[in-house]
């Protein structure tokens, strides 16, 4: 009898050993940073509409970077295995879930094959010390319609004639134009309340049918430590261009530009309540645009409405601007 007990002992410590373990690894008091902190990650993804905008602008500043707290999903899973932490390893679980919810869709290519046209939007940058580089990346991109924007004085005459043979339709208003393949008619400025022209409309008509295109490049922000989120006369220009499309007559809207902001900065809504992205709907992957050395958000966007059919989305590979060309193309 004797030597009967001693495997039954050894067993039952054994799974006494187990269970202390399984408790250690499930006490909530272990990990607890870690624990809280997978926790507000996620309730910055799934409440970022909820972060107020009254200091600095934070809501708007998280929105434009929110795709990035995903980051924070294996530094966290890692460190509470290495803390040997299982309520840490959920709370780190809680926030892929809800990341793969908001942008999982952005992972899968959505492109439906060739459309019935082409569209780029680029931001040549002031400073591009070499437009013929970039004239040779538009006329290059198979696009029928092309919008720059940030066209400095001297480089007007550059682009024209550099664009002129693969596009004999053209509209420069202030800093920003438009080339066509097809006619371009009915250009009239819209004011976006910045005392200069940086934004106009046309009227393009394509083999399908006619177009409103709007190009459009709206006010800088910036991220300063004493005042946050400087975004406020973006905002302002958002609101006068969203007036703009609400009232454009035609059913069938393009809007080309730099807008200085992604479609989840709650500031945008005026435009994009009305417009949807080509990325969002028919791209692979995010998209990023700025800054071209290493793109970390998509200010410059391709945008529609009135039963356009995004068919693909990408960006262009970087040339001397600081911004990646964004190209579209579109079922009529």
């Amino acid at each position: 009898m004797v030597r009967a007990e001693g495997p039954a002992v050894a067993a039952d410590e054994q799974e006494q050993t187990r269970r202390g373990r399984l408790r250690r690894w499930f006490d909530w008091r272990r990990g607890r940073p870690l624990t809280l902190l997978g926790v507000l990650v996620t309730v910055l993804l799934v409440a970022h509409a909820q972060v107020p905008n009254a200091v600095g602008n934070l809501g708007s500043l998280l929105e434009t970077f929110l795709p990035w707290l995903g980051l924070t999903v294996p530094v966290l899973l890692a460190l509470a295995l290495w803390r040997r932490s299982g309520v840490a390893v959920l709370a780190a679980l809680l926030p892929a879930a809800v990341w793969l919810n908001l942008f999982g869709a952005l992972l899968v290519d959505k492109s439906s094959g060739p459309g019935d046209f082409t569209v780029l939007s680029h931001n040549v940058a002031a400073a591009n010390d070499d437009p013929q580089g970039t004239i040779r990346m538009l006329t290059g991109s198979g696009a029928q319609i092309v919008a720059l924007q940030e066209l400095s004085g001297s480089a007007v005459p550059v682009y024209v004639a550099g664009l002129a043979k693969a596009y004999p339709y053209h509209a420069v208003e202030g800093t920003v134009g438009l080339w066509s393949s097809y006619p371009i008619d009915g250009v009239e400025v819209v004011d976006i309340k910045m005392g200069w022209t940086r934004a106009f409309r046309a009227e393009v008509t394509t083999p399908k049918g006619p177009l409103a295109v709007y190009v459009a490049h709206l006010p800088s922000v910036r991220v300063k430590f004493d005042s946050g989120f400087t975004a406020g006369r973006r905002d302002v220009s958002v609101q006068a261009l969203g007036d703009a499309v609400a009232h454009e007559p035609l059913r069938k809207v393009l809007l080309l530009g730099d807008l200085n902001g992604t479609v989840n900065d709650r500031s945008l809504a005026p435009i994009t309540s009305q417009l949807r992205s080509a990325q969002g709907a028919a791209g692979d992957g995010f998209g990023f645009s700025w800054p071209a050395s290493f793109p970390m958000a998509r200010i410059d966007q391709i945008l529609s409405k009135g039963g356009l059919v995004p068919t693909d989305s990408r960006t262009l590979p970087a040339d001397a601007s600081d911004h990646l060309a964004v190209v579209a193309g579109y079922r009529y």
